[in-house]
C-alpha cells in the first residue's frame, strides 16, 4: 500500500481525498479505508484518538456522534494540506458542547425507556470535527471501521462483530449523528456505507435520494427557508426589494427560490449583491455603497454571520440604519451581530427566519448536575471545568502539562449559578435537532430489531431478526424511511424522503431600555402556513408600523397599473379607468367593466345603476321641441281663425275653402302628436305616438294631393271637350279621396300595432352613465310602411304640382304646394339616417324635428302668402285680379 500512501502526501486537496475514499470502496471497504486512514495519518503525523475523540460509552447497539467542538486556528479549509504537521484543535466551543450532551441525554432517557429499545442498551462513540471537512472525515473513518481504524493502532481491522468475540466499544457503528455541515453531509453520504442523520446540514441538494439514499437531516432544506421569507415580504406588501447573498451555492439557491415563490406577486430585486468570504471586506463595501443609494426599505440577506457582521460594519460608518433587513436562519439568532452594541442601530428591527426551537424536559436540570467527579472518563467536561472554574478537577493523561498549571478544585463548584452558552436552555434550536435525531435512530433500531411474536429481543444467530451486533446499514435504513412517532414533547415526527416537515421560528431584533438587542420569538412556520404576531413585532424604524417598500406606490382605487417601458412589473404608473371600468381595490392591475345596466361612477370605484334617460318636458331641449310644437298649434288656429272670418273672400272660395280647413285641422294634429313623443314612454304612448304621427301626414298630404289634382282637373275642364271633368272631382269626391287615402294609413297602422306594436324598452346600447328609455321598434317593417305611404304620396303630389306650375299665377296654387312638398320631402329624405345614427333620446328629438320642420314648411309655404292678402293686401282679395295672370 505504499504507492497508495505516497499518492495521498502528493495529491491530498479536498477533491483528492473523496477520490482515495471512493477508490477505496472500490477496493473494499476495510482495505480502503485502511489505506485512507493510513495516508492521513502519515500527512500529518499524529496520533488521531488523542486530538478528536470524545466521551465514549459501552452497549449493545453504538451511534456515532461527530460534533465541531473546537477549531483551527487561522486555516482555511484550502490551507490544511499545506500545514507541514499536525495543528491540534483548540478552543472548546459551547454550543457544541451542548449539542454532545444533548446526545447523551437523549440516549441516557432511551435507555431507560422500557417500551423503547427494550433489552437493548443504546450507546454512542463522540468524535471531533473540527470545523474541518478532514477532520469530520477522518473521525467518520474511525467510526466505521472501529478501533482498528485510529493512528499508531496495530491492532488488525475486525472483519465483523462476531470475530470481535462481541467486543462492543470498538465495533462499526451502524449510523452517524452528524455531520455539522452540508458538505461533511455529503461526504458521510457519498463514500461511507452506515447512514447519517445530520442535525445542521440544510443544503437542498442533499434531498436528493438518488444521490444521497442513506443520507437523513432534523433541519428542513434551505429551500423551506427561502419560501418562508418570499411569503413573509408578500403578506407584508414588500414589492420592492434587495438582496446580498452568499457567493456560494446556499446563497444563489436562496435567491433562486425566493423569486420563484415571488413569482406572479409582484415582488421584484431591485438589486442582488453576492459576497465572498474570501473577499469579504471589499464585497462588504460594494454592497454597503449598493444599499445606502438604493431606493428599496427592504433588504434581504442569505450569508453567513461573519459576512453580516463586516456588511453591517460598513453600514454603520455610512449612517445607514433606515433599512429593514430580513435573515436567514444561518445569521438570524447570530449572538456575534446582537450583543455587539455598535451594530444595534443598523440591526435593530431586524426579522429572520430561525431553526424552530422547543423545550427539552429535564434537560436544564441535566447539563446543570454535571460534574467531572459523576464521569472521571469524559475530557471534555473536564477541560469544560477548567476554562469555567478555573481549576483542575483531576489529573489528565491527554494535557497533563497544560492542566498542571490549575489549582485543585474545590469541589464546591457547581453549573447552577452558571450562565453561559452551554447552560442556556431558553431556545433549543440545534440542540433539539440532535435530541431528535438520536430518538430517529433508536425508532429505527427498535423497528429493526423487533421480532414479532416474542418479548424478548433475538439472538445473533437467528434467521428472521437482526442482531445488534450484526446491523445490515440497508435494513436499517428501510426501517429509518418508516420512522414515525411522538417525542417526549408530543411532537409527531417523521421523515418525507430523507428531511422533515418544514417547521421554523420568526425571530424578530428588539432594542432593550439598555440599548443592547434582544431575540424575540413573533411567529411561527409551519410547511406552508405562516404564523405572525405582526402586532409584537418591532420595526426598524423603532415602531409598530410595518415599513413601506415599493418602487412605486400602490393605485389607489379607480385607477390601474400602467408598467413603465424597460423597467419591472413592480415601477408602474397609476392610470384612471375609462369611463365604464371601475377598480374598486387598490393596486388593481385592470380595470374591470360595468354590467351593461350599469355605470362606474365619477371616482371610477363602483358600478352604479345607469340613470334612465329620455326627452322630458322638464329639459332644455324638451321644452325647446315643447314651445315649437305649440307655437305651431297656435299660428295654426289663428290661420284658421282667419280663413274661417274670411270664408266668403275670393281669395278663400278660390282655394277650395273646404280642404284648406281640413288641410289646417290636419296641420294642427301634426303640431300636436310630436307632443305625443316627449315624455316618459309607456306602452300607450308608443303605440298611440306612431300612429298620430302616420296618420296625421297621411291626411295632410292627401289634402294637399286632392287639392292639387282639383286645380288641375279646373283648368283643364276649361279646355273645349273637357267640361264633364269637374263631375269626377266635385266635393263629394273630394272628402271620400281624402278618406280613402287616408284609410289605408289607419288599416296599415292597425296591422301593425296589432301584430308587433312599439314597446318601452332600455337602450343599453350607448355606452354612458344614462340609460335611455325609449320606444323600440319591435317591427321596422310596419314603421318602414307607414313612413313608405308617407312618402309616396308625397312624391305623387310633388309630381302633380310640377306638372301644374305653368298655370295662371294669381290662380296657381299649385306652385305653393310644389315649394311646400319640396321642404316636405327634403326634410324626410335627411330624417332617415339622421334617425338611423342618433343615439339615446336624441332619435326622438330627429323625428320631433322632422314633424315640426315639414308641419311650419306647409303651413308657411301654403297660407303664408293668402293671409298675407287677406290680411294686409285686402285690395288685391278681388275675384277680378284671381282671374287674371
Amino acid at each position: 500500500m505504499s504507492w497508495f500512501s505516497w499518492l495521498f502526501t502528493r495529491w491530498s486537496s479536498p477533491a483528492s481525498l473523496l477520490l482515495l475514499l471512493v477508490v477505496g470502496r472500490e477496493l473494499g471497504l476495510r482495505v480502503g479505508l485502511e489505506v485512507v486512514q493510513t495516508a492521513m495519518c502519515s500527512r500529518w503525523s499524529a496520533p488521531m484518538e488523542q486530538s478528536i475523540q470524545g466521551p465514549s460509552q459501552n452497549g449493545d447497539v453504538v451511534i456515532g456522534g461527530i460534533f465541531n467542538l473546537n477549531y483551527l486556528p487561522s486555516v482555511t479549509d484550502q490551507d490544511f494540506t499545506k500545514l507541514p504537521h499536525y495543528k491540534p484543535c483548540t478552543g472548546l466551543e459551547l454550543k457544541s458542547l451542548r449539542y454532545v450532551y444533548a446526545m447523551l441525554f437523549a440516549v441516557e432517557e432511551i435507555n431507560r425507556n422500557t417500551a423503547l429499545l427494550p433489552g437493548v442498551r443504546l450507546s454512542y462513540r463522540i468524535f471531533d470535527g473540527c470545523a474541518r471537512h478532514p477532520g469530520a472525515t477522518q473521525a467518520a473513518l474511525s467510526l466505521v471501521g472501529g478501533d482498528s481504524l485510529t493512528c499508531n493502532s496495530t491492532a488488525p481491522l475486525p472483519q465483523s462483530a462476531e470475530q470481535t468475540g462481541g467486543r462492543r466499544g470498538g465495533q462499526p457503528v451502524p449510523l452517524v449523528i452528524g455531520g455539522s455541515s452540508s458538505v461533511t453531509g455529503k461526504i458521510l453520504s457519498t463514500i461511507l456505507a452506515p447512514l447519517s442523520i445530520s442535525y445542521l446540514a440544510s443544503c437542498a441538494c442533499l434531498s436528493d435520494r438518488r444521490k444521497f439514499p442513506n443520507f437523513f437531516r432534523t433541519i428542513p432544506s434551505d429551500v423551506y427557508q427561502a419560501r418562508a421569507i418570499a411569503r413573509l415580504a408578500i403578506r407584508l406588501n414588500w414589492t420592492w426589494v434587495g438582496a446580498v447573498v452568499a457567493n456560494t451555492n446556499y446563497g444563489h439557491m436562496a435567491i433562486q427560490e425566493f423569486q420563484r415563490e415571488t413569482e406572479g406577486a409582484g415582488v421584484c430585486l431591485e438589486f442582488t449583491e453576492a459576497v465572498s468570504r474570501e473577499t469579504i471586506v471589499r464585497d462588504a463595501r460594494r454592497a454597503a455603497i449598493t444599499i445606502q443609494a438604493s431606493t428599496a426599505r427592504v433588504i434581504l440577506i442569505f450569508c453567513w454571520y461573519t459576512d453580516v457582521r463586516q456588511l453591517f460594519l460598513e453600514l454603520v460608518k455610512r449612517n445607514v440604519t433606515d433599512r429593514q433587513f430580513l435573515a436567514s436562519e444561518a445569521w438570524s439568532t447570530s449572538d456575534d451581530i446582537l450583543q455587539n452594541i455598535a451594530l444595534s442601530k443598523v440591526a435593530s428591527g431586524v426579522v429572520g427566519v430561525a431553526i424552530r426551537s422547543s423545550v427539552i424536559t429535564g434537560f436544564e436540570n441535566y447539563l446543570r448536575s454535571l460534574h467531572p467527579s459523576h464521569r472521571p472518563g469524559d475530557e471534555l467536561l473536564k477541560e469544560f471545568w477548567e476554562k469555567e472554574f478555573g481549576c483542575s478537577p483531576g489529573a489528565s493523561k491527554s494535557h497533563g502539562t497544560l492542566r498542571s498549571s490549575y489549582p485543585p478544585c474545590s469541589g464546591t463548584e457547581s453549573l447552577w449559578g452558571v450562565q453561559n452558552h452551554f447552560t442556556d436552555t431558553s431556545h433549543l434550536r440545534v440542540t433539539y435537532n440532535v435530541y431528535l435525531a438520536v430518538y430517529a435512530a433508536a425508532h429505527a433500531l427498535h423497528s429493526l430489531l423487533s421480532c414479532p411474536n416474542t418479548d424478548r429481543r433475538p439472538a445473533a444467530n437467528s434467521s428472521t431478526c437482526s442482531s445488534p451486533h450484526s446491523i445490515n446499514p440497508a435494513e436499517l435504513l428501510q426501517h429509518l424511511n418508516k420512522v414515525s412517532f411522538t417525542t417526549p414533547q408530543g411532537e409527531k415526527f417523521y421523515f418525507q424522503g430523507g428531511d422533515i416537515p418544514a417547521k421554523y421560528d420568526l425571530v424578530n431584533w428588539q432594542t432593550t431600555p439598555e440599548g443592547s438587542l434582544k431575540l424575540v420569538l413573533i411567529g411561527r412556520v409551519d410547511g406552508f402556513e405562516l404564523h405572525l404576531n405582526q402586532s409584537a413585532v418591532q420595526w426598524s424604524t423603532g415602531s409598530n408600523q410595518v415599513p413601506v417598500s415599493v418602487c412605486s406606490e400602490s393605485c389607489p382605487p379607480g385607477t390601474r397599473m400602467a408598467s413603465r417601458k424597460g423597467e419591472p412589473v413592480c415601477c408602474f404608473d397609476c392610470v384612471p379607468c375609462g369611463e365604464g371600468e371601475i377598480s374598486n381595490k387598490t393596486g388593481s392591475r385592470h380595470c374591470e367593466r360595468c354590467p351593461s345596466e350599469f355605470w362606474s361612477n365619477d371616482e371610477r370605484t363602483a358600478c352604479v345603476p345607469r340613470q334612465v334617460d329620455f326627452l322630458s318636458f322638464n329639459e332644455t331641449l324638451g321644452i325647446t321641441l315643447t314651445v315649437a310644437a305649440v307655437s305651431g298649434v297656435v299660428v295654426t288656429s289663428a290661420v284658421f281663425v282667419v280663413f274661417l272670418r274670411y270664408r266668403h273672400t275670393p281669395m278663400v272660395r278660390a282655394n277650395n275653402s273646404e280642404l284648406s280647413f281640413l288641410l289646417l285641422l290636419s296641420l294642427k294634429l301634426c303640431f300636436l302628436c310630436s307632443l305625443v313623443f316627449i315624455g316618459r314612454p309607456s306602452l300607450w304612448s308608443c303605440r298611440f305616438q306612431q300612429a298620430a304621427f302616420g296618420i296625421s301626414f297621411v291626411l295632410c298630404v292627401s289634402c294637399l294631393l286632392v287639392k292639387t289634382i282639383v286645380v288641375l282637373a279646373a283648368f283643364r275642364s276649361s279646355r273645349p271637350g273637357a267640361g264633364a271633368l269637374m263631375k269626377w272631382f266635385g266635393p263629394g269626391q273630394q272628402r271620400g279621396s281624402v278618406c280613402l287615402f287616408t284609410s289605408i294609413q289607419i288599416i296599415i297602422c292597425v296591422i301593425w300595432l296589432c301584430v308587433s306594436p312599439p314597446v318601452p324598452q332600455c337602450d343599453l346600447g350607448f355606452q354612458g352613465s344614462k340609460v335611455t328609455l325609449e320606444c323600440a321598434m319591435a317591427s321596422v317593417v310596419g314603421f318602414s310602411l307607414v313612413l313608405g305611404y308617407i312618402g309616396l304620396l308625397s312624391c305623387i303630389c310633388l309630381f302633380l304640382t310640377f306638372l301644374a306650375r305653368k298655370l295662371p299665377d294669381n290662380f296657381n296654387e299649385a306652385k305653393l304646394i310644389t315649394f311646400s312638398m319640396l321642404i316636405f320631402c327634403a326634410v324626410w329624405m335627411a330624417f332617415v339616417p339622421a334617425y338611423i345614427s342618433s343615439p339615446g333620446k336624441y332619435v326622438v328629438a330627429v323625428e320631433i324635428f322632422a314633424i315640426l320642420a315639414s308641419s311650419y314648411g306647409l303651413l308657411l309655404c301654403i297660407f303664408a302668402p293668402k293671409c298675407f292678402i287677406i290680411l294686409l293686401r285686402p285690395e288685391r282679395n278681388t275675384k277680378k285680379l284671381m282671374m287674371t295672370r
